[in-house]
């Protein structure tokens, strides 16, 4: 049995509903690629109420791995799945993934490259379908421009200048994490544009990454969530100017560049 570590670096966080039949396959690839990078750390799988046996089997495999563990919380969407996990999770640096690993794992490495290579490094690193280096692959011509249509209201309305909102991966800082989504109040898919909101509005530097994404045919994106991500989007412009989103934490002074890099500052 895997020796418990202490303080991850790294936590992953991985919202699931009715995931049963793949969860165990989406551990094992994040396992795998974690103990590849050295770095120490955690996966917090957040179950979403599910209704078949994801739980039982995250419970089962944690029992093997330390590292591993389960958060159950009620059916109350994506965008609070996330939030619990990401101010559950105990790494200094906080990712958090699509149960169907739409975005290979190894692409953490990008996110890695990014956080090191910039000074100061940014407290928000977004996984972006749009930026420079992205791919996307096997995406129906559909959803990309029901995609597109869905960004160029969110620059319009609250991010300009965020090419790509939407895409399940992105990495916080704890000092963001635990800023930022204890004041999320948005609970389903549009919950990434309300933390980016909140970030940018407090002062948290937000990087978009190029990462390679596989749109999935069993995807649970449906009709009628989208639709009320776009009505979301709203509530957010609506929160923001009745002042909702005021008294923020503001980040810390930026660390100095040689420490960009070091073991006491980044994975």
């Amino acid at each position: 049995m895997s020796m418990p570590e202490a303080a991850p670096r790294f936590s992953v966080v991985v919202p699931a509903f009715n995931e049963a039949q793949g969860i165990a396959d989406t551990v094992d690839r994040l396992t795998r690629y974690l103990n590849g990078t050295g770095l120490a750390w955690q996966i917090v799988v957040v179950d979403d109420g599910s209704s078949d046996g994801t739980a039982a089997a995250v419970e089962q495999m944690s029992a093997g791995e330390a590292r591993l563990r389960l958060v159950r919380g009620g059916r109350r969407g994506k965008g609070a799945a996330v939030r619990r996990g990401m101010l559950e999770a105990a790494g200094a640096w906080r990712f958090f993934a699509d149960a169907d690993l739409s975005m290979p794992p190894a692409n953490i490495d990008r996110f890695l490259a990014a956080l090191r290579a910039s000074t100061p490094a940014p407290h928000v690193l977004i996984g972006s379908r749009e930026a420079p280096g992205s791919n996307r692959i096997g995406e129906p011509w559909r959803r990309h421009a029901v995609g597109r249509a869905f960004n160029w209201l969110v620059q319009a309305l609250l991010l300009p200048g965020v090419q790509d909102t939407q895409c399940g991966f992105k990495l916080f800082s704890a000092e963001a994490a635990t800023a930022l989504f204890p004041r999320t109040t948005i609970d389903g898919f549009a919950f990434d544009v309300e933390v980016l909101t909140l970030a940018r509005r407090a002062g948290y530097r937000v990087c978009e990454v190029g990462i390679e994404w596989h749109c999935r045919s069993d995807s649970r994106v449906s009709v009628w969530r989208g639709a009320t991500a776009f009505v979301d989007l709203f509530r957010v412009r609506w929160n923001a100017w009745m002042g909702v989103y005021r008294g923020i934490p503001a980040p810390a002074a930026a660390a100095p560049a040689r420490a960009v890099g070091s073991p006491e500052s980044v994975p």
